[in-house]
């Protein structure tokens, strides 16, 4: 859809062009057209300045008719004999308004163009009305059309002769077109039209063109690995610069004809060397060779033109055979980026390349009206040509800038997909692992219930059984055997219940469980347990080893002692978890129940290293107390040290 929008675009322009190139002849109620006049050559010999009074009768003649359009070359038979190089001759026109049906009110004259290296003045019955101020140099190439009012109101008298004054440089060409006379806003309407589409439509397309360098040179500036947006900056500035000559007056300019010359020149050089540059990025071909000769002609020329001199001439008048360069350059360069666009399947290169061929044959056709060659009633197309390469270039940026939404918008939505299909393997990884840990959970308990049945409740129970088989034991002592095997049991049992590092639950189901026993051994439980941190690595594991060193300290104090009351408490110290458990016995020394062989207390000391907590016995006269420290975390475990002191 794009393309073809592009295409009848193309067409529309190409269309309008060719209207613009041809001369205006419609007319409209009240004008008149002036396509006669009389024209004589006043030697250079005689030249005298600009007066602000001329008497045509005065002229010496002879004169001789011509029609307008008229142009004339530096061999013109009218100008033979002129006089030495350099020198002003004078060229006359006179049109005679006598007879004419002009409208009563005001009424305006208007000049198409005139294009000479030189000045213009224009008499009314012998008064100045016109004169232009620009240099000679200058007003050899571009000149706006001239709105010059013959008569104010109605009143007035309206001159009957008009008197063109066109002084050159004889060794240069020079062309007049014809003219219209009429109503004043007519003639007004009929000059503001082709002021506004021969140069205000350009000068508005270049200002913008500029803007959108601009905003390109701040785009590069941020992303230097991308040079096409440099390019269009070189390339836009290149085109305004060349194109200055026609959105400038006729004043005088602030610099030197010289200096203008050169920078409007070699703007085009470098102009073609950036769109070569810019085509290559385009269709991605290497012309390593062809860009190195095109930046050294632009090299060249851009040192061979500087203004050396001040001659009044000075490039004027070889200016045009140093376009015959730049015109070589373009047909190569237009001919290699057409047939290398094709070859890449670019569109973009394509539309580039078939812009630069319209392009070539408006600069070639300019060229040749420049010379005096066409009619100079039309309009130079080299101004609608930038036009053209300015919605060309903005029409490939706004590709790329459309093109890499949409690549974003593709990886967005591929990087959705893989995001989605990675999510999905990490879930069936993680259900993997899941099941491999619980796996792994399951086996470790398996194996830790074996090995905690096999070291507790299996060595009681073979214990007890030996000592069965000898006879040792009575009835009442089997049962309380079989009772601390229950016992142990459940505990085992009990530690598999999720406790959700909470330490009071984990105490009391070791209440739970205890309870009756201590009740039937005639011991009375006081409970001062308060709240206590979580502790986050309580696992089953740990609580297995809390609820055994906790169990064999009863299991102490009910075999070894005369107490009759036992008190639970905790309280939090610092980094750590206080569980204490007092007794009103005799109390113990602890290094004599370690030289006896006890493996309950070194049973108790392995489990509080294993998960890295301590133990700490206090025997006092009136009881014993057990202090067992657990560490809130496991990197602020406390080594497991075992210390007694004595009280009283």
């Amino acid at each position: 859809m794009l393309r073809a929008a592009a295409m009848r675009l193309a067409l529309f322009l190409l269309v309008c062009l060719s209207c613009l190139s041809c001369p205006t002849t419609a007319h409209a109620a009240g004008i008149i057209h002036l396509e006669r006049a009389e024209m004589m050559v006043s030697a250079p010999a005689q030249y005298t300045p600009p007066v602000s009074t001329q008497d045509a009768a005065a002229l010496p003649g002879p004169w001789q008719e011509v029609a307008l359009p008229h142009k004339f070359g530096k061999d013109s038979p009218e100008r033979s004999g002129a006089g030495k190089p350099g020198a002003m001759a004078t060229t006359w026109y006179r049109v005679s308004l006598e007879g004419m049906a002009l409208p009563a009110g005001p009424v305006s004259l208007h000049l198409l163009r005139w294009q000479a290296a030189g000045q213009l003045a224009v008499y009314g019955d012998g008064h100045l009305l016109y004169r232009s101020q620009g240099t000679p140099s200058w007003n050899h190439f571009r000149h706006p059309a001239l709105d010059i009012v013959l008569r104010q109101t109605a009143e007035a008298p309206l001159p009957r002769t008009l008197l063109l004054r066109l002084d050159t440089f004889p060794c240069a060409g020079a062309a007049i077109t014809s003219m219209y006379v009429g109503s004043s806003h007519d003639i007004y309407t009929r000059y503001a039209v082709r002021e506004w589409l021969e140069y205000q439509l350009p000068f508005m397309m270049s200002a913008a063109f500029l803007a959108v360098g601009l905003f390109s040179f701040g785009v590069w500036v941020v992303r230097r690995r991308e040079p096409i947006y440099l390019l269009v900056f070189v390339i836009a500035v290149c085109t305004v610069v060349r194109r200055w000559h026609f959105y400038a007056g006729l004043e005088q300019l602030a610099i030197s004809d010289q200096w203008f010359g050169w920078l409007t020149y070699n703007a085009l050089n470098w102009q073609i060397v950036a769109l070569q540059y810019f085509a290559c990025l385009l269709h991605g071909r290497d012309h390593r060779w062809f860009n190195r000769a095109t930046l050294f002609c632009a090299t060249v020329l851009t040192l061979a033109t500087l203004p050396m001199s001040s001659m009044q001439p000075g490039l004027v008048l070889v200016k045009p055979l140093l376009y015959v360069v730049p015109i070589l350059l373009g047909i190569v360069m237009t001919a290699r980026n057409m047939w290398d666009g094709w070859r890449s399947r670019s569109y973009e290169a394509r539309l580039l390349g078939c812009w630069m061929m319209v392009s070539l044959a408006f600069g070639i056709y300019d060229w040749f009206k420049v010379s005096n060659q066409f009619n100079i009633e039309g309009f130079y197309l080299t101004p609608y040509a930038a036009m053209v390469m300015f919605v060309v270039i903005t029409y490939i940026l706004f590709r790329r800038y459309v093109n890499a939404v949409v690549e974003t918008e593709r990886s967005k939505e591929y990087l959705e997909v893989r995001l989605r299909e990675r999510e999905q393997e990490l879930a069936e990884s993680y259900e993997k692992l899941r099941d491999v840990e619980k796996s792994r959970t399951l086996s470790m308990e398996r194996q830790r219930m074996m090995q905690d049945m096999h070291d507790v409740l299996g060595l009681s129970l073979i214990g007890a059984l030996r000592m069965v088989e000898r006879g040792k034991l009575d009835e009442r002592e089997v049962a309380g055997i079989l009772s601390a095997c229950i016992d142990d049991l459940k505990l085992a049992i009990d530690s598999l219940e999720p406790v959700d590092a909470d330490l009071l639950l984990l105490l009391a189901t070791l209440r739970f469980r205890l309870g009756p026993r201590l009740e039937a051994a005639g011991i009375r439980l006081i409970w001062k347990v308060e709240s206590v941190p979580p502790l986050a690595w309580l696992d089953p594991r740990h609580a297995l080893h809390i609820l055994r060193i906790l169990q064999e300290a009863f299991a102490n104090i009910i075999k070894h002692t005369s107490a009759t009351e036992i008190a639970v408490s905790t309280a939090a110290a610092g980094d750590s978890v206080c569980v204490a458990i007092e007794d009103n016995g005799p109390g113990f020394s602890l290094e004599q129940g370690l030289a006896q062989g006890g493996k309950g207390l070194r049973n108790q000391m392995r489990r509080a290293e294993a998960i890295e907590a301590r133990i700490v016995w206090e025997s006092r006269a009136q009881g014993a107390r057990m202090i067992l420290h657990l560490p809130l975390t496991q990197q602020q475990a406390l080594p497991a040290v075992v210390r007694e002191s004595a009280a009283g």
